[in-house]
């Protein structure tokens, strides 16, 4: 099952749940005789509100849904940390909903005579009962799909023979995590007798019950100096690394490679202590794994980065309008050319987007191929400098914002042309494009300077890195403030 597909499932099972839940405790409020409406409401007049009702209760549960993270991808999460986090959120949302709905100081407004703790709990149960019951149901299907090997994600171990048959083994054990070991990578050469491929067996659980196991043959697919490529070649979602906790050198080694890459990394739990502070361990089924390098935004914060990005956007390119229309006439007026200049970036996920600016160059600057910035670029035209300075030339990236390219606050993009030397000479370059880049960013509120070379590069790398280690919605706030106070004062590089 693809992250989409079960997002979709996820949504239409939450619409059925909810709405379910609200229409049931409407008619066990309303016509059951178990509560009591105030003198002088009539059941068919509340009735006739209860679509409308629904249909405004339902779009308030999608916010919380978000906030809370319940619709974050699902995949090797402990089914009993879903189901809490599910109680956790209708419980906040229904106190709240208590005190809109239900709750009456004056003792005057509310349709209902009962105590509202009491129509709180009650709804609150019906809710629970119903929204756990139908995920439920859709995880245990998503379950089996793995566990029959559909959905699941293609995946390789680091590690020497022994320790690779061992964590394969331990993985082959529990197929509803979705690993689906196709092969190993070691450290070491491995050279048999007769020349024949260096492989391993172990027994894969499958069957209704899982009762029947079935031999699966793991090979050997390189070296850990071939990982990129092995990576590449196989189409490899998950790296499950596998290395002693003597092999320091090594370790950082295949991290560095790794980080190449979109796969995932999971580590046994011995190496813990190796990347303390880097890493997360999540316990499932008994089986413990540990993340290395997650994104550490918590799910309230991803959902309240994301609505400061659109609302702050959609005022600043509404209120500012006149602003930027004088803006692109002065581009008109004083060098030929597009008002706009557009550039493909490498975004999040290493996905390609086109990034927009005002033009601040004049046509035809980079005929001899891309260049680093510099201090008074002869490239810069007379208006360039001035945007440039005051930092308006990015002002038309708040649609690449509002679109979803990008945030307000994040590494900034890069081209692929750089990409792929920077990835080549910097260790965990690529792990910046784990998170949307972004219009602004921690280099930038704190070094007001373009990159002029690779050295640039690699410093503005640190802050990026830091700034994904420390991630939260109070940081970004912190960068906006200091961003818009540097350009006040017009701090920058023309």
């Amino acid at each position: 099952m693809t992250q989409r597909r079960e997002l979709f499932y996820l949504v239409i099972g939450d619409f059925f749940a909810l709405n379910l839940a609200w229409v049931f405790f409407f008619f066990l409020r309303v016509d059951s005789g178990v509560f009591v409406l105030r003198q002088g409401v009539h059941p068919n007049v509340s009735a006739e509100a209860l679509p409308e009702s629904a249909l405004l209760l339902y779009m308030f549960w999608m916010v919380f849904f978000v906030f809370f993270g319940l619709y974050r991808p699902w995949y090797v999460r402990a089914p009993f940390d879903e189901i809490i986090t599910i109680l956790k959120t209708l419980g906040v949302g229904t106190i709240l909903l208590s005190v809109l709905m239900w709750w009456d100081p004056s003792n005057t407004l509310s349709t209902s005579a009962n105590d509202p703790r009491v129509l709180g709990l009650t709804y609150w149960l019906i809710t629970a009962a119903l929204c756990v019951s139908v995920r439920s149901l859709i995880r245990y299907v998503q379950r089996r799909l793995l566990e029959s090997g559909v959905g699941t994600r293609r995946s390789i171990i680091i590690g020497d023979i022994e320790k690779s048959r061992d964590l394969a083994a331990r993985v082959a054990h529990y197929p509803r995590l979705g690993y689906d070991v196709i092969g190993f990578v070691s450290p070491i050469a491995y050279q048999t007798d007769d020349n024949s491929p260096v492989r391993f067996s172990v027994e894969q659980r499958s069957g209704r019950g899982l009762k029947h196991r079935t031999p699966k043959e793991v090979p050997l697919l390189g070296r850990t100096e071939d990982l990129e490529t092995v990576i590449d070649q196989f189409g490899v979602k998950e790296v499950l690394i596998a290395l002693g906790s003597d092999e320091h050198d090594k370790l950082i080694d295949v991290i560095a490679r790794a980080s190449k890459s979109n796969a995932g990394l999971k580590i046994v739990p011995d190496l813990y202590d190796i990347v303390s502070g880097q890493a997360r361990a999540k316990e499932i089924y008994g089986f413990p794994l540990i993340d290395i390098n997650p994104v550490l935004l918590k799910p309230w914060e991803e959902a309240a980065k994301r609505t400061m990005d659109v609302v702050i956007s959609l005022i600043m390119i509404i209120l500012g309008s006149p602003v930027w229309i004088a803006t692109a006439i002065a581009i008109g007026v004083t060098s030929k050319g597009s008002l706009i200049y557009s550039q493909e970036r490498v975004g999040r996920e290493g996905k390609f987007f086109r990034i927009y600016k005002f033009r601040s160059m004049y046509v035809n600057s980079e005929e001899g191929g891309p260049q680093w910035a510099s201090k008074n670029d002869p490239r810069v035209t007379p208006i360039g400098r001035f945007l440039r300075k005051s930092h308006l030339d990015e002002v038309p990236q708040l649609w690449n914002v509002l679109k979803g390219d990008m945030s307000l606050v994040g590494p900034r993009p890069e081209r692929e042309f750089f990409v792929k030397q920077l990835i080549r000479e910097i260790p965990y370059y690529n792990r910046r494009h784990r998170v949307r880049p972004g219009v602004t960013g921690l280099y930038q509120a704190m070094i007001d300077k373009y990159d002029e070379n690779i050295d640039d590069v690699k410093q503005r790398v640190k802050y990026d890195l830091m700034y994904i280690e420390s991630m939260s919605f109070r940081l970004d706030v912190k960068i906006l403030f200091r961003t818009a106070a540097m350009m006040m004062r017009g701090k920058g590089q023309a």
